[in-house]
């Protein structure tokens, strides 16, 4: 309210100094007839000119002014003034659109499923952004998938120096997936395609001279709906996307086991709250459960998460740092999230190969370093001394471990979309996609 005053102040003063002005455009004329007819347009020119500026000026404020937080342009205009290379995937309606960024690793920053003032479903770090600093371990500026490599701990992460205890104090992320940019290799308005080359060091000393080459493409309807195996109904919002992420091994020696292996490790950042929960379906077998870890940070309390015998909930309100795993054996291809709140149903989809090896990223030396999940979730909370890295949630999925050799390269694809609207209209994809009654976990 001080600023629209404040501006219509302004605007006061300026009309004023503009009628003045052209009270003494006509005395001077009155007074001074050797003024000639080219005088008097150049002044005329010069008033239309400020009149035009004011406009411009008017349209600008009133611009800025209708920017809404949570709103996708809101997003777009905050990343345009921080960030550089932008680009914008959108549908020829220009409802759903996907921001991508070069700068962050070819990252999908946010996307929405109803034009620019529709919802942005990723999290953004506006504060760490803004400020243009760079954090000395990680950098969680938001996204809502980023490219990472597994393993995270053990005697073959990627991010703990050999001899260092396992502890956050010692984490530290590569800068190849957290502060380096890509580079844009070719870009449309429906796909983006971005590459790095990088060396990278594991806890045990081995080399892992690698080429990554990732591409993100906004998904047709009908591509979507024959994914998803169904069709979405009218009145539902929507906007997909896939992404193809392939690792290339460019040294000159062969990935094996013994000396540790890596995998293509896809997270989303999104935002938390009392009414979001995490669903994760998973394959009903006795001792099913026995291949769900929970105690990445602790166990994890009761009420914060429930498990039956086909699909796990775990609430997702950024207030309790709490991590969990699902084994490639029991995963299926999909995890979902539902807000409550802002009425959003979150999937995607992923390969998973129950017979493959995959890495293991748990903080601790491992006795079965290639007995790793193939998908989790992760919920922020504060650290032990009080400081918190958001607060956000993550749906993330893994590649098997890589056992690539010189020349040999390897792809995994993921799928992530979000269908907003009417809640029973929701429910019942949730029940078709998912087999989830969504009324039975509303809190």
């Amino acid at each position: 309210m001080r600023k629209k005053k404040h501006f219509n102040k302004k605007l006061t003063y300026f009309l004023e100094g503009c009628g003045a002005y052209k009270k003494n455009l006509l005395m001077s004329e009155a007074q001074n007839h050797t003024l000639g007819f080219n005088s008097v347009i150049m002044k005329f020119s010069f008033f239309l000119m400020a009149i035009v500026t004011l406009l411009v000026t008017i349209s600008c404020e009133q611009s800025k002014s209708s920017l809404t937080k949570g709103a996708y342009d809101y997003d777009v205009n905050f990343l345009k003034k921080h960030s550089e290379n932008l680009i914008e995937l959108s549908d020829e309606s220009g409802q759903a659109m996907v921001l991508v960024s070069a700068d962050y690793q070819g990252r999908v920053m946010t996307s929405t499923a109803s034009g620019n003032k529709g919802t942005s479903y990723g999290w953004l770090n506006y504060e760490l952004i803004s400020s243009g600093k760079k954090k000395p371990q990680f950098n969680p500026v938001g996204g809502e998938e980023r490219f990472w490599l597994g393993p995270e701990g053990g005697q073959y992460s990627l991010y703990f120096h050999s001899g260092d205890s396992f502890s956050i104090r010692n984490w530290q992320v590569p800068p190849i997936i957290d502060i380096e940019a890509f580079e844009v290799v070719t870009s449309s308005k429906l796909s983006a395609t971005f590459s790095k080359q990088a060396s990278l060091t594991n806890y045990s000393g081995t080399i892992f001279d690698l080429l990554i080459t990732r591409k993100i493409s906004l998904l047709a309807k009908t591509d979507l709906e024959s994914k998803l195996g169904l069709n979405i109904s009218e009145g539902i919002k929507y906007v997909g996307y896939q992404t193809e992420n392939q690792i290339k091994n460019v040294g000159s020696l062969d990935w094996k086991k013994e000396s540790g292996l890596v995998s293509i490790w896809l997270l989303g950042m999104f935002t938390p709250s009392d009414q979001v929960t995490v669903i994760i379906p998973f394959k009903p077998f006795a001792g099913a459960k026995e291949l769900i870890t929970t105690s990445y940070f602790g166990e994890i309390p009761k009420e914060r998460i429930s498990i039956d015998d086909s699909v796990l909930y775990f609430t997702c309100d950024g207030k309790y740092r709490s991590k969990i795993g699902l084994s490639p054996v029991i995963a299926k291809p999909l995890s979902a999230s539902y807000d409550f709140i802002k009425q959003v149903l979150t999937i995607t989809q992923f390969e998973i190969m129950p017979d493959a090896s995959y890495v293991n990223s748990k903080w601790e030396m491992q006795q079965e370093p290639f007995l790793g999940d193939a998908v989790n979730s992760y919920n922020d909370g504060p650290l032990a001394d009080g400081s918190q890295l958001g607060p956000f949630y993550e749906l993330e999925s893994s590649s098997p471990a890589l056992e690539l050799k010189v020349g040999e390269s390897t792809m995994y694809s993921q799928m992530t979309c979000h269908l907003e609207g009417d809640f029973e209209k929701l429910n019942a994809l949730s029940k078709n996609i998912l087999g989830v009654d969504l009324s039975t976990i509303k809190k």
